[in-house]
């Protein structure tokens, strides 16, 4: 009897006293889905937190869109505040035609940064993975008074951190734009095992990464028009590499606060991309994790937690 009077008196006294346990949870907002319509297309975003808080700005990679970020959005929205866009012709964003609109990395991130101003932001870390990496630093240079830390992971600045092999069939195709060239990159990357591939490889369990993903991945990919949005995005992104320098020179001369989780079985963006920033940055909190591209996947509550303690350092 002594013992259900003292369990009871325990939880009653951790309910009054825990933030976390008394809260209501009416008290932290919904991660809320919306769309601001910029230069005449719709991007969709989500959105969650309180607006008046410290922002983050999260930027996905390929072949994904915001979805990527769920764990992310839910796991700090009580104390910041998160915004993750879908680029054109990802996610659930508009995707005109390559008619339409040319898919390069100049234009992804000019719409993106119009999306920013929208949203009236004028202060916010950058998190970027995979093609985040390229549209997130277009930004930072553009306003580097803006951006008051980086959350880096998987997103590549550095030529040794491009692995020769995972790259070799779009590096045939930079010297020739060939259809030969272009149905090899179909064949390996833009089908379901290759969006599958993408997800398990470099994991340590397989079995726990969610199958939700690639095929959500590939029903988006299989869409009309979709292969030539991604080959002109693979064509393009030998200019990400011509300007791996001017963003290096960013990260030397304005220093933002990085916390840097890296994937080291990653097929695409091996451990030696991680270790540039080391040369540049001298506020860096460096972490090389057990896994593969997408690092949220098995190591999600780990850099939610790693989040929330650099964004607190960060806001103080």
């Amino acid at each position: 009897m002594k013992l259900k009077t003292i369990t009871t008196s325990v939880a009653a006294g951790l309910l009054t006293h825990s933030p976390a346990l008394a809260q209501k949870p009416s008290e932290v907002p919904p991660v809320k889905h919306r769309v601001e319509t910029i230069d005449g297309l719709d991007i969709f975003y989500r959105e969650a937190g309180d607006p008046s808080k410290p922002a983050l700005v999260l930027f996905h990679g390929f072949p994904t869109s915001s979805q990527m970020y769920k764990k992310v959005l839910h796991g700090l929205k009580d104390q910041f505040y998160l915004v993750a866009p879908d680029y054109p012709g990802f996610g659930e964003s508009s995707a005109p035609s390559a008619d339409e609109f040319t898919y390069t990395f100049d234009n992804l991130a000019s719409v993106m940064d119009k999306f920013l101003e929208k949203k009236g932001l004028k202060s916010y870390t950058l998190m970027i993975q995979d093609y985040g990496a390229p549209v997130g630093f277009r930004i930072a240079l553009a306003h580097p008074e803006r951006v008051t830390g980086l959350v880096v992971m998987n997103g590549n600045a550095y030529e040794e951190g491009i692995a020769e092999e995972a790259w070799a069939p779009i590096a045939a195709y930079w010297k020739d734009k060939s259809k030969a060239n272009e149905e090899i990159i179909k064949k390996n990357v833009f089908t379901h095992e290759g969006m599958r591939w993408q997800y398990t490889h470099g994991t340590r369990n397989p079995e726990n990464i969610n199958p939700d993903n690639w095929n959500l991945d590939f029903f988006k990919i299989s869409r009309p028009g979709q292969a030539r949005i991604q080959l002109d995005l693979f064509y393009d992104y030998q200019n990400n590499i011509k300007r791996y320098p001017q963003w290096q020179q960013y990260l030397r001369d304005h220093q933002p606060p990085t916390l840097l989780v890296w994937g080291k079985g990653d097929a695409f963006f091996p451990e030696p991309g991680a270790e540039g920033y080391k040369r540049d940055l001298k506020n860096i909190d460096y972490n090389i994790l057990d896994t593969g591209h997408f690092v949220l996947e098995e190591e999600g509550d780990f850099v939610v937690s790693k989040m929330r303690s650099f964004m607190q350092g960060i806001s103080q």
